[in-house]
């Protein structure tokens, strides 16, 4: 590219803005954002899920959240439109950093934050406490799922996942099949759990791609993503989207609280 085609010759806009990251942007603008992401099929700034999750927790209202992973900013919108305190949102991908920021400046999030980091070593590193955790779409890109989800019942007493989880019928699931190696189980603190690891392939050539920071992650089995929640003290209030057959592999949300 010539260091010039990085100049705009028009006047100031959302669309100029999100120009930038043009054909890499997984979620699609509200109506109100005064421009059109591409490909940006996913509707992560009207998302059904969040609207669950405010209903299921009595809102976000005056609530300080911490978010995990936000991708583009489209939950962070939800929350701070819905009257969020604060949101602290932790991003490791840089493309996806700088795409919040833009989020950030067309849909004036003043109360939302963003850091470029790590969020598995921001979790061990922090002290801070919030009123909930937001983890949607990040814990089956984690190469230590376990010990993730132990970090963020160490932050607050409640806590929201949407995650793929791993089952014997994606070996049945044509592409999928081929991404996942055999299943086996692991020792962590004592403890016994079941993951498979999943290689990312043909994913890692977008420049797009949204995954973790390793070629490859490992997915839970359902029971052993119960039995992790339970182990580190909590009990799941509610699960919802609980989809089996999802396209992208089986997939739940639930909201888990702190056992007292």
């Amino acid at each position: 590219m010539d260091i010039l085609d990085a100049y705009v010759a028009t006047a100031p806009s959302a669309q100029n803005v999100v120009d930038i990251f043009k054909d890499e942007w997984s979620s699609k603008f509200p109506a109100t954002g005064g421009a059109t992401t591409t490909p940006g099929s996913a509707a992560l700034f009207e998302d059904a899920r969040i609207d669950w999750l405010s209903k299921t927790t009595g809102g976000f209202a005056g609530k300080r959240i911490l978010e995990l992973g936000p991708l583009e900013a489209g939950h962070t919108y939800m929350m701070h439109e819905a009257g969020a305190e604060s949101i602290l949102a932790v991003e490791a991908n840089s493309r996806s950093y700088l795409k919040c920021l833009c989020v950030k400046e067309i849909f004036d999030l003043s109360r939302a934050r963003f850091l470029y980091g790590d969020a598995m070593k921001y979790l061990s590193e922090n002290s801070e406490r919030f009123d909930i955790c937001l983890a949607s779409g990040i814990l089956y890109h984690m190469t230590h799922p376990i010990e993730f989800l132990g970090n963020i019942a160490r932050v607050s007493d409640k806590f929201f996942l949407w995650t793929h989880y791993y089952d014997e019928s994606l070996r049945t699931r044509g592409n999928l099949a081929k991404q996942f190696e055999k299943p086996y189980k692991i020792e962590v603190d004592g403890k016994p759990y079941t993951v498979c690891k999943r290689n990312y392939q043909e994913a890692l050539k977008w420049a797009g791609f949204c995954g973790g920071a390793k070629p490859w992650a490992f997915w839970l089995t359902r029971d052993s993503l119960m039995r992790a929640i339970a182990d580190f003290g909590f009990t799941v209030e509610a699960i919802e989207f609980d989809h089996p057959g999802h396209p992208n592999g089986p997939a739940l949300a639930l909201v888990a609280g702190k056992v007292l």
